[in-house]
């Protein structure tokens, strides 16, 4: 966790952007949240740690952080004065001249010796090919690796012997953009990806949002969206990102032992599973601009943000004309207990030409119930089905022409609305964590309930201490 909100500092405390408060840093609120995010403390809680993060920001309320739990009110107010001063200046990020030396340590590793066990590095596609023609390479034994994240999911199958590292490949880590769309390599991580992504199209802003909730920041730092569409592919992983690729029409390049194939996302998809080595080189998204084009994704997990698989994952692109009528739709939907993402294409054949109604979204809505269907075994298999169609529901209001709304509808705060009254939305994925905390002490139970300095606390901190030292 310190080391998540250490590196949200420095990326926050770049030259740009006005100047913070004295005292504060350049971070805000939900950066701070989104830097801990997946972390979790089960002896702290994560309230109080996340307080302590919070309370870096420049945008923050003090009434909102738990610091009644150290300052009494009345006499002894809680006082921003109180709290320690951050000073970008006394941070001290890794050395220069260290990255240089280890990124030459690096460009000396031999790419493969032949019977050697350890790790391979081949510096192009040349030099792995040479590594799957030569003696030693057995697939049961020998696992191909980016960052090697996916060892966390299936922990019992990485058992191998051997590991070939292709990260330094330079044709897997290619970022192309021209006018037709982007061209990502396969070991490119995630958080690059969402970089990319972000400063672009309403598509591919929607992409780089619903991929900043994929697993956490430090996995995402390492992860590559290769690997995770490999998973996707191979191992049957409920991946968010294979879905939101699929809806937004990409294709990806992939290496075989004879050849090269571009392929879909979908046809890459319901392919058998890739062999050892089949190499996914890139994958390129199509700039769908911003004109009569629409495109949402969807999630639900146990966990909006963090490492949390989703239940049901979905997204859909539409491309309407100036009637709102739909001239083309693609409705992908992942991860409700199927082998990887798929399209509804019932539901989207029968969407396609129509001015959206609400007959049209009650019929394409009883289609989805026939298409989504999680096999057997599947956990709470009517929970995920009912997802799917609110996702599909939600999307489909959102393009709905002369929607005929009940005089008395239901307002989302549970109140009863006097018309046809539409009310906003406030999306809840940007909304800070409220962790205000209400303390009254008292002497009646001394000390039980009144925060104490652990007896041994100081002594454990010397001691880690001396032994980093050591």
């Amino acid at each position: 966790m310190c080391m998540s909100i250490f590196s949200a500092l420095v990326k926050a405390d770049k030259p740009d952007g006005p100047a913070p408060p004295t005292g504060f840093s350049k971070l805000t609120c939900s950066e701070a949240e989104h830097a801990v995010s997946g972390n979790l403390c089960r002896c702290t809680g994560y309230r109080p740690i996340l307080d302590t993060c919070k309370s870096f920001a420049a945008d923050v309320d003090l009434e909102d952080l738990g610091l009644n739990s150290f300052w009494k009110k009345g006499t002894d107010r809680a006082d921003v004065g109180k709290l320690p001063e951050y000073s970008s200046g006394a941070v001290c990020t890794f050395p220069e001249f260290l990255k240089s030396e280890i990124k030459g340590q690096m460009n000396d590793i031999p790419a493969a010796i032949a019977g050697q066990d350890g790790w391979y590095h081949p510096k192009s596609i040349e030099e792995l090919h040479s590594l799957f023609d030569s003696n030693w390479f057995d697939e049961n034994s020998v696992k191909i690796v980016a960052s090697n994240t996916g060892a966390g999911v299936y922990k019992d199958q990485d058992l191998y012997d051997k590991y070939i590292d292709i990260q330094g490949i330079p044709e897997l880590s290619v970022i192309d953009r021209s006018s037709k769309g982007l061209e990502i390599g396969a070991a490119v991580s995630i958080s690059k990806v969402i970089e990319v992504f972000s400063d672009g199209t309403p598509v591919f802003t929607k992409i780089a949002g619903h991929l900043s909730k994929v697993a956490s920041p430090f996995v995402r730092n390492t992860a590559t969206v290769g690997g995770n569409v490999i998973m996707a592919q191979r191992l049957q992983f409920p991946s968010d990102i294979a879905t939101v690729l699929l809806a937004a029409g990409s294709t990806v390049t992939v290496q075989t032992a004879s050849k090269m194939l571009r392929l879909t996302m979908e046809e890459f998809l319901e392919q058998p599973p890739c062999d050892a080595k089949t190499i996914l080189l890139s994958i390129f998204v199509p700039d769908w601009g911003s004109d009569n084009v629409i495109f949402e994704t969807s999630r639900a997990s146990p966990r909006p943000f963090g490492n949390a698989v989703s239940f049901v994952n979905s997204a859909f692109l539409a491309r309407t004309s100036g009637q709102l009528v739909i001239e083309d739709i693609c409705l992908a939907f992942g991860a409700y207990g199927v082998d990887h993402a798929t399209r509804a294409r019932k539901v989207e054949e029968f969407l396609k030409g129509k001015s959206v109604s609400a007959a049209v979204i009650l019929e394409a809505v009883q289609l989805l119930k026939d298409v989504i269907s999680p096999s057997e075994g599947t956990t709470h298999p009517e929970y995920r089905v009912s997802l799917a169609v609110s996702f599909l529901f939600s999307f489909l209001s959102s393009l709905g022409n002369n929607l005929n709304e009940p005089a008395n509808a239901i307002a989302p705060n549970g109140s009863c609305a006097n018309g046809p009254e539409k009310h906003g939305t406030v999306g809840s994925d940007d909304l800070p964590v409220r962790s205000r905390q209400e303390l009254v002490f008292s002497d009646e139970y001394k000390p039980v309930g009144k925060p104490i300095t652990k007896a041994g606390a100081e002594l454990q901190a010397s001691a880690l201490q001396s032994r980093e030292r050591a």
